[in-house]
């Protein structure tokens, strides 16, 4: 379990001794990769697979990547893309379902004779990828993006969770490997017995796109914004499920608190990057909230590194990739205490307050909004510990596990009658 659960930056320092050699017989040459979402709009999970895809390309390895899409992508795809059917999420219309895999998309994958089958979601079209798989013999990878298991408490449908639990430990009981990004998130599949089966896969971020030298006073006076207002950062989707409510009420809070310390509630400014169907209802929560939209590329990291304070309310990340661009930016963060958070922050780079704790958060903000001093120091201290994680050493981690998993035996190869010399046949045609 020491090499499963060892830290991000033992691996990045170990990052040259991975293998390149690409005639060994635990290369894989090709990769089926299945997302939920690659690139029709943007978050956390699909900038990693992105990243992947880009990087195994440049080790030589071919990768056809397949999932819903939509007519206005929010980027470019890295690799090649083939759509998936999929339909509309009922009141999440932004979102996609991919509906499974017709003939057109099995015959695709099969004359592709990937080496290995990779599944980022849960969703039909990653089950029926899991079932594919098997019968071509070919091993599958299941990486974890989310904790989709808490999205059931935000949409009035909590009877539902244990339901939703089974299904996701039959997904990821039933892949080769698979692939979490935090080390507690190892230990809570170790303690399901799927310890030799997970790895870790960290993720990165771009300390030139995400710096403090991007913090622009001039950009926040034309916002209105006064140099000694302090200015709190929502960062991310507006879900139910990131806590837009939950930093509204912080917002409200420590305005409150600072009105009766300093006595002006004018110092506190929210400021609001990303987009998504609580929008209006933010605009009504906060009205003079600046809501900036979805942003990219230097309009993102003004944005982010001009704020004063990043507040993460959301119980549903897997990794927190906002959170660590908020790091590469100079902010200290206050994050609700969860795995992903405490694997990021440390008491010298940000501070916690339990689920549902408003007074702990508005506590840790306050504290923060009073104190420049603490801030600049916490500051500091996060734009530093963000130099661990980069996307080329955490891309490694991946292809480090697809070569463990072509040496050894898999789930595929003995979950079904003669799927062990399918897998046989399959690796002595792809030779």
């Amino acid at each position: 379990m020491s090499d499963i659960l060892g830290p991000f930056e033992r691996l990045a320092a170990t990052r040259a001794a991975v293998s390149r050699d690409r005639a060994a017989p635990d290369q894989p040459r090709r990769v089926a990769l299945f997302s939920g979402n690659y690139n029709y709009l943007r978050d956390g999970a699909n900038q990693a697979l992105n990243r992947l895809v880009g990087y195994l390309e440049r080790d030589g390895v071919d990768v056809r990547v397949y999932s819903p899409t939509s007519p206005r992508p929010a980027f470019a795809p890295t690799g090649t893309l083939v759509s998936v059917p999929s339909v509309s999420i009922p009141g999440r219309g932004e979102y996609r379902l991919g509906l499974g895999l017709p003939a057109s998309v099995r015959r695709d994958v099969e004359r592709f004779r990937p080496d290995i089958v990779h599944l980022s979601a849960p969703d039909w079209t990653g089950v029926a990828a899991q079932r594919l798989a098997r019968t071509m013999g070919v091993p599958v990878v299941a990486s974890l993006h989310t904790r989709f298991e808490t999205y059931a408490q935000f949409y009035g449908a909590g009877l539902i969770r244990p339901m939703m639990e089974r299904h996701l430990d039959r997904f990821y009981t039933g892949s080769d490997a698979i692939l979490v990004p935090t080390p507690p998130i190892a230990a809570e599949f170790s303690a399901k017995g799927l310890g030799e089966r997970t790895r870790l896969w960290g993720r990165g971020v771009d300390r030139d796109a995400f710096s403090p030298r991007h913090r622009d006073l001039a950009w926040r006076r034309h916002m209105g914004i006064a140099d000694t207002d302090i200015v709190l950062l929502f960062f991310g989707r507006l879900v139910r499920e990131k806590g837009p409510a939950l930093f509204a009420d912080i917002v409200d809070a420590v305005r409150k608190g600072t009105e009766e310390s300093c006595g002006t509630a004018a110092t506190i400014r929210a400021v609001v990057v990303g987009d998504g169907p609580e929008r209006d209802w933010l605009t009504q929560r906060l009205p003079d909230a600046i809501l900036l939209g979805s942003l990219s590329g230097d309009r993102l990291a003004r944005a982010v590194a001009s704020a004063d304070i990043f507040v993460n309310p959301s119980i549903s990340e897997a990794f927190g990739n906002v959170t660590l661009e908020a790091m590469a930016s100079g902010l200290p963060s206050v994050c609700v205490d969860i795995p992903s958070g405490r694997n990021l922050l440390r008491k010298e780079t940000g501070m916690f307050f339990a689920a549902n704790d408003l007074d702990a958060a508005v506590a840790a903000v306050r504290r923060l909004a009073l104190f420049s001093d603490l801030r600049a120091s916490m500051g500091r201290a996060a734009r530093a510990a963000s130099a661990a994680y980069d996307w080329d050493t955490a891309s490694a981690m991946v292809l480090d596990a697809y070569h463990a998993l072509l040496g050894t035996d898999t789930v595929s190869a003995t979950a079904d009658p003669g799927a062990a010399s399918a897998l046989r046949r399959n690796r002595s045609a792809a030779g």
